[in-house]
């Protein structure tokens, strides 16, 4: 039978649950759908939900229901639950795999953390899990207490958590979504102490772990990481897209692998282009962060568990560059002073 189109879906829709309708995207037979939950108690959201996922799951073409349902923070809502305490959420999404979103997580909390803000970092990438290595405490557990994880922590002055902690070097992970959820909750729900800012490196793409961040731990900001490459961009935008319809608010796009210069003769050339995510951030009207080059320096320096935000030299001010940006965005939410 024919997949039906995504507006074509939408029609299938109560009319109660389609007038909340924030987005819905159609891709390889997996229906992801984005709900206003706006004024609804937990019974409420749960209608909602099924609702959605019965009108959808008997549509032609269609494998998988993955509904998120949000409500919208804006000051004026009689529905607005109080602001929860903890860290400030930043998450840090891409659309595809393979464009360093891991390495720029982690180099960004370091940078951060070197700014005098006290920095977390959390592993989302449930079946991929990279930060363990990234900032060298490999092979370490967490300690726990009444069931809520206490972060492990780096000599980077960034405590993290992830899934590479929980499981054995090398294993595979093979969950379902509800499985992969509930463990993106136990690493977010553990014991924070004082830290300001929670940086979530998220796994690419907008699956079950981008709904359950955007629903139950609504990011305060996301960050969007793309290669120049058109395909990238492409899959960058659905990313941006989820953020902007759970009204997560992007602070803006990192171009990452922007530039290679020979190690030999010291020739620049871009392999995967140079200048794109820029010339689309200004389209889109937002902000344009940083570039970080393609660089056999940060390649090493991740591998080794030495992240080059940690040092100095250039490696190390593309980094510091993007976490200065958005020095002026953490004041405006208390976490710094706001600047003179």
């Amino acid at each position: 039978m024919t997949a039906q189109p995504a507006d074509d879906l939408r029609q299938l829709l109560p009319a109660d649950v389609g007038a909340r309708v924030q987005s819905l995207r159609l891709a390889d037979g997996v229906v992801t759908l984005v709900l206003d939950g706006a004024g609804l108690d937990g019974a409420g959201r749960a209608a909602i939900e099924a609702g959605a996922k019965a009108a959808l799951n008997a549509a032609p073409g269609v494998s998988e229901v993955r509904v998120g349902v949000v409500a919208d923070r804006d000051a004026g809502s009689p529905a607005q639950a109080p602001a929860p305490k903890g860290p400030l959420i930043l998450a840090v999404g891409s659309g595809k795999g393979g464009v360093g979103k891991s390495t720029l997580s982690a180099n960004l909390a370091v940078a951060l953390a070197r700014s005098g803000i006290r920095v977390g970092l959390v592993d989302a990438d449930i079946y991929g899990p990279s930060q363990p290595r990234l900032l060298a405490n490999e092979g370490k557990k967490p300690e726990a207490k009444d069931s809520k994880m206490f972060p492990v922590p780096s000599r980077y002055g960034v405590s993290v958590l992830s899934m590479g902690h929980l499981i054995e070097d090398g294993r595979a992970i093979a969950w379902r979504g509800p499985m992969v959820s509930g463990a993106l909750n136990q690493l977010i729900d553990a014991w924070w102490g004082e830290t300001q800012v929670l940086v979530i490196d998220l796994p690419p793409g907008t699956g079950d772990v981008q709904l359950t961040m955007v629903q139950k731990h609504k990011p305060a900001g996301a960050v969007i990481v793309s290669t120049p490459q058109d395909l990238a961009l492409m899959d960058a935008s659905r990313a941006l897209n989820l953020f902007e319809a759970a009204h997560v608010p992007v602070l803006g796009l990192v171009e990452n692998m922007a530039g290679y210069v020979c190690p030999h003769c010291g020739n620049v050339s871009d392999p995967f282009g140079c200048g794109a995510v820029e010339d689309a951030a200004d389209r889109l009207k937002m902000p344009f962060l940083g570039r970080v080059p393609l660089d056999m320096a940060i390649r090493l320096g991740s591998d080794a568990g030495e992240p080059p935000a940690a040092g100095d030299g250039p490696q190390a001010e593309a980094f510091a560059l993007i976490a200065r940006k958005l020095l002026p965005w953490l004041a405006t939410q208390g976490v710094i002073p706001e600047q003179a």
